[in-house]
C-alpha cells in the first residue's frame, strides 16, 4: 500500500486503531511504543490476523521513529491514561511532556503529516503539538466530537430502539465536562430529536454524554474507553486517506470562528488530503454560544496552566 499511518502508543487506543486502520485496509501501518517487544507483538500479532481478515495492509511495530518516515497521518495516543477519581486536568502535566517529545520525534521523519491527537487533555495536547510542530492549524486536528457525538447518538439509539446509522448528532465544545452537545441539530432520518424524546429525557442524555469517559471508567475500575476513541481516530483518517471531505466535529485551531480566537475547540469541519479543508459556522441560539464559550474558557484555563509550567 502506498500510504502509510503511524500510530504512537500501543496501548488499547493504539492497538485497536491500528487493527481498525488495517482491517478497513486504508493503508500500511506503524505502531510505535517506547515499551520493547509490546508494538513488536501486536503487530506481529494483528499481522497472523490478517489473513482470516483478508487484507493486506503491512504492519510494523517499532521502539523508534525511523519506520514511520513520510507518514500521511501521524495518530497520537500515548500519555497516560486518565484512572477513576481523575480529571483530565490532572493529565496536564505528563501528558504535556510526553507529547511534546513525540510531537518532535514525528516531524523529524514525517514533516508533511497530518497530525491526529487523541491524548488527553485533548484540547489542550494539540495546543502542545502544534506549538513543537509549527504545523499551519490545517494539519493539527484533536479526536473528541466523533466520539463524544457518537456516544450521544447510541444513546438515542437506544432511547428510540432504531438503527444508529439513521441517527446523526452534533456535540461541541471542549471534550470534557463542559462539552456542548445540540439536541437542536441532532436528527434521526432528518427529524430532530426534540420532536421525538422529551426534554427531560433529552437533558438526562446529554448529561450522560458528557460523562460517557467517566461511566466506562468507573465501570472498567483498571482503564478507560478505547474501542469507540479508536474508531473515531480511524474516521478521520479515512476521510483524509481517502480525500471523502466528510463534515466531521473535531477539535480546531479557531482564529475568529464562533467569536473564540487562537484555542482548539470542537466545531464541526470538513477533512479532506489536506486535512481541515472548511470550518462550518452554525448559527447557534444564545444558550448554545453561551455554552460554547463556557467550555472554550475551560480550555483556555488548561492553556493558561500549561504556560504557568514553562
Amino acid at each position: 500500500m502506498k500510504q502509510k499511518v503511524t500510530v504512537v502508543g500501543a496501548g488499547n487506543v493504539g492497538a485497536t486503531a491500528a487493527q481498525r486502520l488495517a482491517e478497513k485496509e486504508l493503508c500500511d501501518v506503524v505502531l510505535v511504543d517506547i515499551i520493547e517487544g509490546v508494538p513488536q507483538g501486536k503487530s506481529l500479532d494483528l499481522t497472523q490476523a490478517a489473513p482470516i481478515e483478508k487484507h493486506d495492509a503491512h504492519l510494523t511495530g517499532v521502539n523508534s521513529y525511523e519506520a514511520s518516515a513520510n507518514s500521511d497521518i501521524v495518530i497520537i495516543t500515548a500519555g497516560i491514561p486518565r484512572k477513576p477519581g481523575m480529571s483530565r486536568d490532572d493529565l496536564l502535566a505528563t501528558n504535556k511532556g510526553i507529547i511534546k517529545s513525540v510531537t518532535k520525534e514525528v516531524i523529524k521523519y514525517s514533516p508533511d503529516a497530518i497530525l491526529i491527537i487523541v491524548s488527553n487533555p485533548l484540547d489542550a495536547m494539540c495546543h502542545v503539538a502544534m506549538e513543537e510542530s509549527g504545523f499551519p492549524k490545517q494539519r493539527i486536528i484533536g479526536m473528541a466530537g466523533i466520539l463524544d457525538s457518537a456516544r450521544f447518538r447510541a444513546f438515542i439509539s437506544m432511547e428510540l430502539s432504531v438503527s444508529v446509522e439513521s441517527i446523526h448528532a452534533l456535540v461541541l465544545g471542549g471534550h470534557g465536562d463542559t462539552m456542548v452537545p445540540l439536541p437542536r441539530f441532532s436528527t434521526v432520518a432528518g427529524v430532530p430529536i426534540t420532536e421525538l424524546i422529551e426534554a427531560n429525557r433529552i437533558e438526562e442524555m446529554v448529561t450522560r454524554t458528557r460523562n460517557g469517559g467517566a461511566e466506562i471508567v468507573s465501570l472498567l475500575k483498571t482503564g478507560s474507553a478505547y474501542y469507540a476513541p479508536a474508531s473515531a481516530a480511524v474516521e478521520m483518517a479515512e476521510s483524509i486517506l481517502k480525500d471523502k471531505k466528510k463534515i466531521l466535529p473535531c477539535a480546531a485551531y479557531l482564529t475568529g470562528e464562533y467569536g473564540i480566537s487562537n484555542l482548539f475547540v470542537g466545531v464541526p469541519v470538513k477533512l479532506g488530503s489536506k486535512g481541515i479543508e472548511q470550518i462550518i459556522e452554525l448559527k447557534l441560539s444564545a444558550e448554545e454560544q453561551q455554552a460554547l464559550n463556557k467550555s472554550a474558557a475551560a480550555v483556555q484555563e488548561l492553556v493558561d496552566a500549561m504556560k504557568k509550567m514553562g
